[in-house]
């Protein structure tokens, strides 16, 4: 008997991150292993959508407010009719009206719930508009999400992020999968003669890139064979803040670009010598994983769950804050180049090993079977 999931997401735009890739491929991964999928989200374009997904106009797009609330009646009754068709309803995210229509879908048809809050339960994002949070959990996102038979965490960090957001059900820990490129030796020639630290990711607060350019600022005169590249989509105005703190401080060999997709993405992630991600928070930090796929070893702060990066000796796992990242730069960028590329292969190595989609995806069928009574709790299921 095929088991059938419906997947349930506010958005798919690229601008909105990791899940933008990590649910779809998610889903194309449990369809290769046997499970029926279909996806159903909120349309923003009219850009094609490919199948499995199905996307529902958004009502009211006109008023913000109502728009921030990405409301869609055809979104709610298409997963009422789903759910009773599929045997698991699996919600990605919170604080948006899908979430509290994928719960409600779930609820009335008396289908298993699986929620993944895909970082949303952090302490930094909850900080967010916290006052509007704390009502639309209250009155809207607690009811729907009550009767979850399980919450999906992608990392430790993150299922201690839902204990302590008061979530008592079962907390599956599964990462998120990544696709390993056949071999992470470079295909092309560089463009540029100088090293490259690459930042590729949102240009928000939450990132700490101004704690980057600063360690960057103070090492550039050392290292005159290096640049700086960040790249990626500017959110409220962030990138003009980056800009003008390089401009003042005369800081040297520093790149922005817009962001990238697809080969063009993959592309800069094989040229890079260096990858950083100097972040507040992250539930996963699902970039870590593409650049480590890609060879490339990375620096990482403590606000991602990637302390295995010094366990596996293919990069830093440092503090937050200027001084640790300016101490990370200055060793990973005075290694020999054979230095840091055998740590790119061992990175490589270990994203294949526990990192693969075929083997996140049985683990998450392995949830599915247990929530509907066919199997016991998988290991990676873990209770109050």
């Amino acid at each position: 008997m095929t088991l059938r999931a419906i997947h349930i997401v506010a958005g798919l735009d690229p601008r909105y991150g990791g899940p933008s890739y990590s649910v779809p491929r998610l889903c194309e991964a449990l369809c290769a292993c046997g499970t029926d999928v279909r996806i159903l989200t909120v349309r923003e374009t009219n850009t094609p959508l490919e199948s499995p997904v199905t996307a529902y106009p958004q009502d009211f797009a006109g008023i913000p407010f109502l728009q921030s609330l990405r409301l869609s009646s055809g979104l709610a009754k298409a997963a009422r009719m789903a759910a009773r068709a599929y045997d698991v309803v699996h919600v990605h995210g919170l604080w948006l009206m899908p979430n509290v229509s994928a719960g409600h879908a779930a609820a009335a048809t008396g289908r298993p719930l699986v929620v993944t809050p895909r970082g949303m339960l952090a302490p930094e994002a909850l900080a967010f508009s916290a006052r509007k949070k704390r009502l639309f959990w209250r009155f809207l996102q607690k009811p729907a999400y009550a009767r979850a038979a399980v919450w999906h965490a992608t990392s430790e960090a993150e299922a201690e992020e839902i204990r302590a957001f008061g979530v008592r059900a079962p907390i599956a820990i599964i990462p998120n999968g990544i696709d390993i490129p056949h071999s992470p030796e470079r295909s092309l020639p560089r463009q540029t003669t100088l090293h490259t630290i690459l930042y590729l990711g949102r240009l928000h607060p939450i990132k700490r890139l101004p704690d980057l350019v600063a360690a960057w600022s103070r090492l550039a005169h050392e290292r005159s064979d290096w640049i700086l590249r960040i790249i990626g989509p500017d959110e409220g105005g962030h990138r003009a803040e980056l800009e003008k703190m390089v401009q003042q401080g005369g800081v040297p060999r520093v790149v922005f670009d817009a962001p990238v997709y697809g080969a063009e993405k993959a592309r800069i992630l094989q040229e890079a010598d260096l990858f950083v991600l100097p972040t507040q928070n992250e539930n996963f930090g699902l970039v870590v994983a593409e650049a480590l796929a890609a060879g490339v070893p990375a620096i990482v702060t403590r606000g991602a769950p990637w302390s295995g990066l010094e366990a596996e000796r293919c990069g830093w796992w440092v503090e937050r804050g200027v001084e640790p990242l300016l101490t990370a730069l200055r060793a990973a960028t005075a290694l020999p180049d054979g230095e840091r590329r055998t740590m790119g292969l061992r990175g490589h190595a270990w994203m294949q090993r526990e990192f693969s989609w075929d083997r996140i995806a049985r683990q998450m069928l392995d949830v599915y079977s247990w929530i509907i009574g066919q199997s016991d709790p998988p290991p990676c299921v873990h209770f109050s």
